[in-house]
């Protein structure tokens, strides 16, 4: 198994010139290994989305080297990084980018049959990762038949289907009741437990608590990285 799946060296992200010049991450080095799952928290705009759309290969760093399995991802062409996300790397975005044609299940096995997995095995698949994000009874609905946390459901099944190494979430409990919410939590942790690498932003810090480490940032930079080693609270224990 790889030591790590991410790397990230003095990496950083600029958009604009001049007087609009704006650098969105600055000088970053984060790890992210086997088993491990890392929060990354911070205020509006100090640079975590930007941080996940570059450890996805959605985006390209202006400065700096990132590694996703042993691969420098700025030796591959748009081809290759698309096969990476559809077999390494599983993203839980928070605009859910659900396609509305397609049935809960035929939204969450998509990748695997983009990645050329039999449509009965990845339709298989999609129905257990839903079952697992609570959604069993509801594989055959569309989007618009689904409620705004179901839907967030979907997105979460579809991020974890199959057997990525490397799972990204950009706040994926920002629709759910507090219940769910745990629950979503619980099996990103274990998946991370079973060996995958996750990376999860948040804002709150009792999702946070769930992390091996949380990564602060603050305008663009690392300010602060704490380790947890105690089993997470709720966030209702937190707010108690």
């Amino acid at each position: 198994m790889t030591e790590v799946i991410l790397r990230m060296r003095r990496v950083g992200r600029t958009y604009g010139e001049g007087s609009r010049r704006v650098d969105a991450l600055v000088d970053v080095d984060l790890d992210v290994a086997p088993g491990e799952l890392v929060a990354v928290t911070g205020r509006s705009g100090s640079g975590k989305s930007t941080l996940l759309n570059l450890a996805g290969t959605l985006d390209r760093p202006t400065t700096g080297t990132i590694e996703v399995d042993g691969r420098h991802l700025g030796d591959l062409g748009p081809r290759r990084l698309a096969e990476l996300r559809r077999r390494t790397i599983g993203i839980v975005f928070q605009e859910l980018n659900l396609i509305p044609s397609l049935t809960a299940a035929e939204n969450v096995a998509l990748p695997l049959e983009l990645d050329g997995t039999d449509l009965r095995v990845a339709r298989q698949a999609a129905e257990a990762a839903l079952d697992e994000v609570g959604l069993g009874a509801m594989v055959d609905r569309y989007p618009d038949e689904l409620s705004g946390g179901e839907q967030q459901r979907v997105a979460i099944a579809r991020g974890l289907v199959g057997t990525r190494t490397l799972l990204l979430a950009d706040e994926p409990t920002g629709a759910l009741d507090e219940l769910t919410g745990e629950a979503i939590l619980r099996l990103l942790r274990s998946r991370c437990d079973a060996g995958a690498a996750g990376l999860l932003v948040t804002h709150d810090p009792g999702w946070a608590a769930w992390a091996d480490r949380v990564v602060l940032l603050r305008s663009g930079r690392i300010e602060s990285v704490t380790e947890r080693s105690a089993t997470p609270p709720t966030p209702a224990e937190l707010r108690a």
